[in-house]
């Protein structure tokens, strides 16, 4: 039998959800369950405002545009990332200026932050890789010091929690500027293609709902604020119908239950691998003691590609499929020539090295049982 890599939980209640968005008349954006699950998220985690967007990538191009990116201005990110998080202030003109990957897991490396930052730096953009936290303290710490925007890449990172310096534990998210989550099918919440943007500074409140719809004050007439709307500042259609957000509703009302399952799948993982990372074989996910774990995705890191790729290759004649994540953008076909030269050695290893295993709610654990043997038995030859 077949081992997917990923298959979307259906809770139950997105179809009903979906048929009464319909039957309400109200399908485009913004109607009811858009209400319901940005205010849902507010509620849940103090966010300032949140604003659903088609993507992910839509709520990060919005960030951009907030925080007025211009042609020249320098962001720091890590290259260990998906593209939209470059691509996104690309568009707007920017530089990307890469940092390598931290030793321990393949989020950014925060003490090589400081070093990056020019007079042309406008922002940092920590990814929350596999929903682990970055060293939000100092990165937060070196914002204020060189007046800096920070915006999370949380796609990965809903329902995870940091654990600051001073003790207080406050939701990935939350932290930075401005936030984008994803919804994507893949993701632990999911409504097929979707996204979040969370907004912590509440400066950019009012100027990213217009962005939002288009670039009008559409939303304040509709709340009986002004006598009309117009155009008023530049945007663009950036958020998504309502019968998106009635399945994403659907799934948030079952969060609690969907993140047990996959955390209890995810220790599961973790126990039966152990040795094997013991043995000097594999490593597995770090978790730093400031971060919780939402079970997003389980890897493993191999010694080198070679070995990854026959790893796949074992796992694939046995119907099971596990995947490797992403190219180094530095390298990329498109910004290899922009780069500036720096060697980011720990990018390149996890682009070599990472595989995802399959994680996903009705994912059993004779599943894991059947693909923690193959591994096994691979590392055993």
């Amino acid at each position: 039998m077949n081992i997917a890599f990923n298959k979307p939980y259906l809770t139950g209640n997105e179809t009903n959800y979906i048929e009464d968005a319909v039957k309400s008349c109200k399908i485009s954006g913004n109607g009811k369950y858009t209400q319901l699950c940005q205010e849902f998220f507010q509620n849940k985690y103090g966010f300032h405002k949140c604003l659903l967007t088609t993507s992910c990538t839509d709520a990060l191009e919005m960030a951009a545009i907030l925080i007025d990116i211009q042609p020249g201005d320098e962001v720091i990110m890590t290259s260990y990332t998906f593209v939209s998080t470059a691509n996104a202030f690309v568009l707007r003109g920017a530089k990307i200026i890469f940092a390598d990957s931290n030793t321990a897991h393949p989020g950014i490396n925060e003490n090589q932050i400081e070093s990056l930052i020019t007079s042309k730096t406008k922002a940092i953009v920590p990814v929350h890789y596999a929903g682990f936290a970055c060293d939000m303290d100092l990165i937060m710490e070196l914002a204020a010091k060189y007046n800096l925007f920070v915006i999370e890449d949380a796609a990965q990172s809903i329902d995870v929690y940091y654990t600051s310096k001073d003790g207080t534990k406050k939701p990935l998210g939350s932290i930075g500027h401005l936030a984008a989550f994803s919804f994507h099918e893949t993701k632990n919440i999911i409504s097929g293609e979707g996204g979040m943007l969370a907004i912590n500074d509440e400066r950019f409140a009012a100027r990213a709902e217009i962005i939002w719809e288009k670039g009008t004050n559409r939303s304040a007439f509709f709340r009986g604020e002004i006598d009309k709307y117009g155009w008023v500042d530049i945007g663009s259609s950036f958020l998504p119908s309502d019968i998106i957000a009635a399945f994403l509703y659907a799934q948030l009302e079952c969060m609690e239950d969907i993140q047990q399952k996959r955390l209890a799948n995810w220790q599961y993982y973790f126990e039966k691998l152990q040795q094997l990372e013991q043995s000097n074989k594999i490593r597995l996910p770090f978790c730093p003691q400031n971060s919780s774990n939402n079970a997003h995705m389980f890897y493993i890191i191999c010694k080198n590609l070679e070995e990854r790729t026959a790893l796949i290759a074992h796992l694939k004649s046995k119907q099971i499929n596990a995947v490797f994540h992403y190219i180094s953008l530095h390298k990329s076909p498109y910004y290899a020539d922009k780069h500036d030269g720096s060697v980011l050695p720990m990018v390149d290893f996890y682009s070599d090295t990472l595989l995802r295993l399959p994680m996903y709610y009705e994912l059993e654990r004779s599943d894991i049982d059947k693909i923690c043997t193959e591994i096994e038995y691979f590392y055993s030859k």
